[in-house]
């Protein structure tokens, strides 16, 4: 197989990791470039054209974060990727700044280095360009994620295209497992404003009491342990993407500030009297009912018409079940080539039960069946590679609802039927006790 036209710099002091780098962006098919110090990657850097470069930040001497800032004057263009064994917000944070458009922790999957890289070489072939379109039918998007032909995918498609050369504020609803950082990734990265930081934050996974200080930053002497004066995730995302997902989770004192920083665009540290202007697009997500949440004084109504200025809604998968098989087959080449390092198919009927199943858990819920199937099997994904709840699934038609009791009750007698009675074949499928099993059915 030919070598790809693009060009990879690896930078890191530690022989055994640029090995295995290395190692792995020949297998991927790219040409490859090794320095063990930041004074080898500059030379390497003068004479050759290199379309990726990918370092570590602790190094002796001249660290990383020196050899990001030099390439972000001289090779603005370059896509920078950073890999590090020692993680910290602040880390992630001063990296970003310093011009890199990714960052993975080690250690890492051999299918997660080849995503960071994919999406770091789409994002610098799409600024070279100077332009970048979203295909409408059976295509990823420039960072090669996003799958689908459905009408309901399409529609998605459709907004995104409408919004990615401004800086409208979006805000992204959907079920758990839809899929909503991806479209933001491919709002950011498919549009006029990519070559700046994409910072993706969960609010939902920062406590309360540290929300205010993580977004928008603090002074030293601002509260106890506030040794230094530090940035937040808007001045990272300077020039570029902040999402925010499970924007509904934030306190009321960050959506104050919040909508300060969308009416006036400037915020304020923690401990500071003084505004910074920022200058950024606002993308946020959501799997809960704001207005819902708005009645219940949980969140300001004004802030949520400055957030839905456009507001897209991402479909489950039970309402796009024509691309499952796509789905299916973008994970079987995922996994197959992690795993198995070949690709796999599907056996037919294994196929149906997959687009037979509602998926509560949408995409990624297919996404880990998937993965397990790999794992599980001797060849082609068969029937018997699927766990047992996908075997063993109700049939009924998908508009007759009823309670979850009801459910239960229909499934368990549906698991005993196909068990011929065996009590400890049933709760062995069912994943519970014998005893609990017993009281069900009693």
């Amino acid at each position: 197989m030919p070598l790809n036209k693009e060009n990879i710099l690896i930078v890191d002091d530690d022989i055994k990791i640029l090995e295995l780098l290395a190692r792995r962006l020949k297998e991927f098919n790219y040409h490859v470039f090794k320095a063990i110090s930041v004074k080898e990657a500059l030379f390497i850097l003068k004479d050759t054209p290199i379309d990726l470069l990918i370092t570590d930040i602790q190094m002796p001497e001249v660290d990383g974060i020196q050899l990001l800032k030099y390439a972000n004057e001289h090779y603005p263009n370059m896509p920078k990727l950073v890999v590090t064994g020692y993680p910290s917000v602040d880390g992630a944070l001063e990296v970003i700044k310093s011009g890199a458009m990714d960052y993975m922790t080690k250690p890492f999957t051999k299918t997660e280095l080849k995503m960071a890289v994919e999406r770091g070489l789409e994002h610098g072939r799409a600024h070279q360009a100077s332009l970048a379109t979203i295909p409408s039918r059976n295509q990823n998007l420039p960072f090669n994620e996003m799958v689908g032909n459905s009408t309901a995918f399409n529609q998605v498609l459709t907004i995104i295209d409408r919004v990615k050369d401004n800086r409208a504020t979006v805000l992204i609803h959907g079920e758990s497992g839809t899929g909503k950082e991806l479209v933001a990734r491919a709002i950011h990265y498919s549009g006029k404003y990519s070559k700046g930081p994409f910072i993706a934050v969960n609010c939902g996974a920062i406590p309360d009491n540290l929300q205010e200080a993580e977004l928008f930053g603090y002074t030293k002497g601002a509260f106890t342990g506030a040794d230094q004066n530090r940035n937040g995730f808007f001045q990272a995302a300077s020039g570029g993407t902040l999402f925010l997902d499970e924007i509904g989770t934030a306190c009321l004192d960050v959506q104050t500030k919040l909508l300060r920083a969308l009416q006036e665009k400037e915020i304020t540290k923690i401990g500071s009297r003084t505004m910074e202007k920022v200058d950024l697009r606002i993308v946020a997500a959501t799997n809960m009912d704001l207005l819902e949440e708005i009645r219940k004084k949980n969140f300001r109504e004004d802030l949520y018409y400055r957030l839905t200025v456009v507001e897209i809604k991402v479909p489950p998968l039970r309402d796009r079940k024509s691309d499952i098989p796509l789905l299916v087959d973008k994970f079987l080449q995922k996994y197959g080539m992690e795993y198995r390092d070949r690709l796999l198919r599907i056996d037919p009927e294994a196929l149906k039960i997959l687009e037979r199943y509602p998926w509560p858990g949408n995409i990624r819920e297919l996404e880990n069946v998937v993965q397990r199937a790999v794992i599980m099997a001797d060849g082609p994904i068969g029937v018997k590679d699927l766990p047992d709840f996908l075997k063993y699934d109700i049939d009924f038609p998908e508009e007759e609802f009823m309670p979850l009791r009801n459910m239960e009750k229909k499934y368990i007698k549906r698991v005993l039927v196909h068990t011929k009675g065996n009590k400890t074949r049933a709760a062995e499928i069912l994943q519970i006790s014998r005893k609990t099993l017993r009281d069900k059915l009693d």
